[in-house]
């Protein structure tokens, strides 16, 4: 039985902010602007970004900077897509920890787990554009990805309604123009979570962490990416089963290599009017059905 310990919050004072938060992750501050050559004073709702440092067995592991929202999401998220644990179980205790200069997310893993970290440890400084840093080898950052088993098979304009749904309920994106969004679409539950974050990695590792606490399994459903798909974020998905990937950019060609390989169906330059498929086209139909075979 995992047990996990209420998230222990202790707080300093922070400094002076032009006023309180819009949504979490958000404030709004004072600005003048500049139109067709005329100043004008206004607000503006801008995304907070925090230095987080996911500390495993009382040494840190990693510190990125990430909206603070939604960390206990991040830090199982992580856990699962850096292959530190695999399953949630294995995170015995988590506790949040704020600080005046950025937030600590401080885990004790099952025995065997925390041993192996042990024998890998790694420290990444990450900015918020960095999906591999800190790795220390070629095959470390080129590791296999497991094969995914979803066999659910989408209608072409499912996967537009998916997006519109995503669309609608970024609400931190809506306020400030500034974050990425990760989610889950499913035919049973509709767009079932999403996570937002300045890190289109973070956004999916929340993803992945909100799915592990509520025990929803990806495989059948459609995980919809804001962001590029570059290949850390086919890892990712890989790692926690999804079938199908949509994102709103283009892909690289390492992404496509590694999709393929995964079995994952890569959908991607997904707009309001139509998409392109790179790898295992058959989840993607025109004809009228939604099913799984």
């Amino acid at each position: 039985m995992t047990r996990w310990s209420a998230p222990h919050v202790r707080s300093r004072p922070r400094p002076n902010r032009p006023s309180e938060p819009v949504t979490p992750g958000a404030q709004t501050v004072s600005h003048r602007g500049w139109r067709d050559g005329v100043s004008v004073d206004g607000q503006r709702a801008v995304p907070e970004e925090t230095a987080i440092a996911l500390v495993y067995e009382g040494a840190t592991l990693a510190v990125m900077m990430a909206t603070p929202a939604d960390l206990e999401d991040f830090a199982v998220g992580f856990s699962l897509t850096e292959g530190i644990v695999d399953s949630r179980d294995e995170i015995e205790s988590l506790e949040v920890i704020v600080e005046e200069i950025g937030v600590e997310l401080r885990m004790r893993l099952a025995e065997g787990k925390a041993q192996a970290l042990a024998a890998r440890r790694r420290h990444i400084a990450g900015p918020v554009g960095c999906g591999l840093c800190g790795i220390e080898s070629l095959a470390e950052a080129m590791r296999p990805v497991p094969r995914v088993s979803g066999r659910a098979v989408f209608l072409s304009a499912t996967v537009l309604s998916a997006l519109g749904a995503m669309r609608g309920r970024q609400q931190l994106h809506r306020q400030t123009q500034a974050v990425h969004a990760a989610a889950l679409w499913t035919r049973e539950g509709g767009l079932v979570s999403l996570r937002e974050d300045i890190g289109r990695h973070n956004a999916l590792d929340k993803l992945a962490g909100a799915l592990a606490m509520s025990g929803t399994d990806p495989r059948d459903g459609l995980v919809l990416l804001t962001s590029r798909l570059s290949v850390e974020m086919v890892q990712k998905a890989a790692v926690i089963g999804a079938s199908t990937l949509v994102a709103v950019s283009a892909p690289t060609g390492l992404a496509i290599r590694t999709a393929d390989a995964a079995g994952i169906t890569l959908v991607a330059v997904a707009r309001r009017d139509g998409f392109e498929v790179f790898t295992h086209p058959e989840r993607i139909t025109g004809a009228a059905r939604d099913v799984a075979s």
